[in-house]
């Protein structure tokens, strides 16, 4: 569906539709590395090259859940998620999140983005459900989904 009018006082129009899909984003062992040294999560099916080769199920290193959770700001900016009438848009929370398939060093991802609620809080205030359905290439089963939470507040 395309966006065209999608503001803050239309935003109730685009409730069960798909908002847009994000660039693909390779996901490579220096980001994990990086993930890993900024949360301190050291396991080794994260950051151990060899040892992932030869001893995890899915024969290299894969990326932290919580990266990928991470990634999706990114990705939201990309759709334009935040509707024009927006003065601020908070972080409110994560509704729901589902890990259903390792993304390995060299995989590519990108998420496809459905407004699922748009509920008016008052004093110009909108909550926002989003679903993010985060795709690899090449494969048919998502490595992530999750329901996050934005408030918009109005001019």
């Amino acid at each position: 569906m395309a966006t065209e009018g999608y503001a803050l006082a239309t935003i109730h129009e685009f409730v069960g539709h798909e908002l847009g899909v994000s660039d693909w984003l390779t996901i490579d062992q220096e980001r994990i590395s990086q993930f890993a040294a900024c949360t301190s999560d050291h396991q080794w099916i994260h950051v151990d090259v060899e040892r992932a080769r030869r001893e995890s199920p899915y024969g290299s290193t894969i990326a932290h859940g919580y990266l990928i959770l991470a990634l999706l700001s990114q990705f939201q900016y990309e759709v334009e998620l935040i509707p024009a009438g927006v003065a601020q848009a908070i972080n409110y929370g994560v509704e729901r999140v589902r890990f259903l398939a390792p993304v390995k060093p060299g995989a590519r991802i990108r998420d496809r983005v459905t407004l699922l609620a748009a509920e008016n809080k008052g004093d110009r205030r909108v909550l926002l459900t989003v679903q993010n359905t985060v795709e690899i290439a090449g494969e048919n089963k998502p490595a992530m989904i999750a329901e996050t939470l934005a408030m918009l507040i109005g001019r």
